[in-house]
């Protein structure tokens, strides 16, 4: 019994040969056309800007509380650009001072009283109005800037630790504002 080799065995393989060796003629022929070498372009190194977590607002706009004259003044690059009357937390309730940044800002927000559970949908019986301005929250407690339905009541110590303000006002300063603001509350 004799095995013959296939023809077609043998051309293969040298037909792909020859298609390498035409490929790299056809290569070193465009290359050698060409009278100047081929020069890298020089390396640029792109460095990725910092991203804040917050808006470019946040850095130029900061609101200072004074808790003795119950405002809250509106800083943009350092100029005064407004003030709002507020009404801040009662006694045992007391709105507490310090540095803060907004880290929630709300359209129509719900709210859970605190001491029932209650929870109060956005509408005219919420007792927040319709923003919410967070600047701080932890276990114990959050608190922010928001509306009130009872408007007579700004510039008294009523809240529950939350600075409430006129709904229109609380519309503005929420305009003023971005996630970021810095709010500094003076006692």
């Amino acid at each position: 019994m004799s095995v013959q080799r296939s023809t077609h065995s043998i051309k293969l393989p040298l037909m792909f040969m020859f298609m390498g060796v035409a490929m790299c003629v056809l290569v070193a022929g465009r290359n050698s056309q060409q009278t100047q070498p081929q020069v890298a372009p020089p390396k640029t190194t792109w460095v990725k800007p910092i991203e804040l977590p917050w808006g470019d607002r946040a850095l130029d706009t900061r609101l200072t509380v004074d808790l003795s004259d119950r405002t809250v003044y509106v800083y943009r690059n350092e100029k005064l650009m407004a003030s709002y009357r507020i009404a801040i937390g009662q006694s045992h309730w007391e709105t507490p001072s310090g540095t803060f940044r907004v880290r929630q800002m709300v359209k129509n927000p719900t709210w859970k009283h605190p001491l029932t559970d209650e929870i109060f949908p956005p509408g005219d019986a919420n007792p927040l109005g319709d923003r919410w301005i967070g600047f701080t929250a932890d276990e114990q407690m959050k608190l922010g800037f928001h509306g009130t339905k009872d408007e007579h009541l700004i510039g008294q110590a009523v809240s529950h630790g939350c600075l409430r303000m006129k709904n229109r006002e609380v519309r503005s300063l929420f305009e003023q504002v971005s996630i970021g603001t810095e709010v500094t509350v003076r006692p």
